[in-house]
């Protein structure tokens, strides 16, 4: 896998209260990635960009919701998430640059 598409896998960490508690119960930490990303890629990349060990990747796919606007109905984008649980002593703190 080349450096391009190792930052194109992951959009970003996905924050939210479920995640928040999945963080701090276990050592997992929750991102979302892009649609056509597969395991094995996102374990890579986060292995790589954030020097830790992996032990595992669990993907979901959300479907958008379908809202009604002014306009007629409309349809909220898609979103993948992974679930990557990180091996014992590996720790990844998206607050360490402030």
């Amino acid at each position: 896998m080349n450096q391009e598409r190792i930052y194109k896998v992951l959009l970003g960490p996905h924050i939210s209260e479920k995640a928040t508690i999945v963080a701090e119960g276990t050592q997992q930490v929750v991102f979302r990635v892009a649609s056509d990303a597969t395991k094995p890629e996102i374990k890579k990349a986060v292995e790589e960009l954030f020097n830790v060990k992996v032990e595992g990747v669990n993907v979901l796919n959300i479907k958008g919701k379908t809202k009604r606007t002014m306009r007629g109905m409309g349809k909220r984008t898609d979103v993948r998430k992974a679930y990557v649980r990180l091996a014992d002593g590996s720790e990844i703190d998206f607050l360490a640059g402030e």
